[in-house]
């Protein structure tokens, strides 16, 4: 039976080859299910984002869309709105049977960082094959805010796997009557459903919306900037909020979710009929996320929201996304939560790390 790697795991292919680096992994980036992945001295600012195609090096397709390159060595900003590519410092050597997909950090998409991974030859984002040997990029495009960013810099997050590894609705419902994966009953279907919460809080507060013209944010810099200089509070009085196309939204879960050690997440969309927004730019829930062994309720997911086209009115208790259940292969000797310092353990609403708390 297939699973998702552990810590250990990934230890051991740092230590056979299967990772490749010019500069040692460093402890922090080995996380429960997942290692976190360098930014590399260089940046190409790119006319428009693109998938190489198969058996295309994406060294080769630069020149078509390369405008200028930019020395990361000494720290640079990425602008708002433009398109980059940053080869990473770990490369892959990847044995026949193994997989690997990436997504975002959770920090990188609380900041509206569009971050993907792009490999030779790939025809999708995100998705690695088996048996890859070869370079890792990200393709970086902010959002919402412009970024200072530096080599080594860690946006987004690789996961191992061998073989089938998702849950079926049926083992889905089985786990949940075992281990209540969220605090209340909730849709199974291709994952488990989970909703907005839009009910008032401090008064009336329901997320947040990032302003259009700010000062840059520096990456490195953790509880540094004022809410405000950055946010603007979104209320609710009758448990509804009006989503503008174009802007970008942190809203929050009515749902406390939990991940058993045994198990990863990823956050994925819910369906599209259901409106004109998307509802996921960082995805991985780590094995102990909202775990608590002596009967804790568990953490909410922090949503990062973009409406698309039309103004459309997002209500209280909306489903918006659903959470798809891994099997891991071995339970992780770390768990998420404080044995690793993590930043999001027992959250509610929470803007990223390098915010000051607000009141």
């Amino acid at each position: 039976m297939g699973g998702v790697y552990s810590n250990q795991q990934i230890q051991t292919f740092i230590d056979e080859g299967w990772l490749v680096v010019d500069h040692a992994i460093t402890l922090d980036q080995i996380q429960p299910a997942s290692l976190d992945l360098r930014l590399g001295d260089i940046a190409y600012r790119m006319r428009a984002s693109f998938l190489p195609g198969k058996d295309q090096p994406v060294m080769d397709r630069l020149a078509n869309f390369t405008m200028h390159s930019i020395d990361l060595s000494a720290g640079a900003v990425l602008e708002k709105g433009c398109v980059y590519l940053v080869p990473l410092q770990e490369r892959l050597a990847l044995p026949p049977s193994i997989d690997a997909i990436t997504n975002a950090k959770s920090s990188t998409g609380r900041l509206d960082i569009l971050t993907r991974t792009i490999v030779d030859g790939g025809t999708e984002f995100d998705r690695i094959p088996a048996g890859y040997c070869g370079p890792l990029y990200a393709e970086i495009c902010p959002r919402s805010f412009s970024v200072l960013v530096r080599p080594g810099l860690l946006l987004n997050q690789i996961r191992f796997r061998n073989g089938p590894s998702t849950l079926n609705d049926q083992e889905l419902q089985e786990l949940h009557e075992r281990t209540p994966l969220l605090d209340v009953d909730t849709v199974i279907h291709q994952g488990i459903g989970f909703s907005v919460d839009l009910a008032p809080q401090a008064p009336m507060l329901v997320g947040f919306r990032a302003k259009p013209h700010t000062a840059v944010i520096d990456l490195a810099r953790v509880g540094h900037y004022e809410v405000s200089d950055y946010w603007e509070p979104v209320h609710s009085q009758n448990g509804q909020v009006i989503l503008d196309p174009g802007a970008f939204y942190i809203l929050v879960s009515k749902e406390s979710v939990n991940i058993p050690p045994e198990y990863a997440a990823e956050m994925a969309p819910y369906l599209a009929m259901v409106g004109e927004f998307r509802v996921h730019y960082a995805g991985f829930f780590d094995p102990g996320f909202g775990h608590d062994r002596s009967g804790g309720r568990g953490s909410r997911a922090v949503l990062e929201v973009r409406c698309h086209e039309v103004p459309f009115v997002l209500n209280d208790g909306q489903v918006v996304g659903r959470l798809v259940y891994e099997r891991m292969a071995h339970v992780p000797t770390l768990l998420y939560g404080s044995e690793i310092a993590s930043n999001y353990q027992g959250q509610g609403l929470k803007l990223s790390k390098h915010f000051k708390a607000f009141e």
